[in-house]
């Protein structure tokens, strides 16, 4: 999923215009960003943690000649996922097949949709690409999540 991707569904989520929704979540982006730099760590509740931390120098190889080369010390950013998270991720599989043994008994879509669990007023958003697919006539599932999940119709 692309930056445009979650503007679109953010924006008709909570029916603010693109222009205004890109502003806020470039803002956001930008403030995990400057806080990376200033304080080296930022901890998004049931999200994770973002952290900056530094490599040390070290002796590496060029896969293409195998010539051994020198690799200077280096911040990184390092990401570790929170509690929710990882539970969510863990039981994508199980996730998966509700969701197909859903769809077998529907006809199946070509293309996945992308879908929010909306909190206000329990509207669903489906994306896939630029277009919305049209929906066969039954409802779409809600999401068990509060983060983007991939579902298929």
């Amino acid at each position: 999923m692309t930056k445009k991707e979650i503007v679109k569904a953010i924006s008709e989520e909570i029916g603010l215009t693109q222009l205004k929704t890109t502003e806020i979540v470039q803002q956001t982006f930008d403030a995990i960003v400057e806080t990376l730099v200033r304080e080296k760590r930022i901890e998004l509740r049931n999200f994770g943690v973002f952290e900056v931390k530094k490599r040390a120098a070290r002796k590496a190889r060029n896969p293409r000649t195998g010539e051994r080369v020198d690799v200077e010390e280096k911040y990184v950013v390092t990401f570790k996922p929170g509690k929710e998270m990882e539970e969510k991720v863990r039981t994508m599989d199980e996730l998966e097949a509700q969701q197909a043994a859903a769809t077998s008994n529907s006809q199946p879509s070509s293309a996945p949709q992308i879908s929010t669990n909306s909190s206000f007023g329990g509207a669903t958003t489906g994306l896939s690409g630029a277009q919305p697919q049209p929906t066969d006539g039954q409802p779409q599932q809600p999401s068990t999540s509060p983060y983007f999940t991939r579902t298929t119709e």
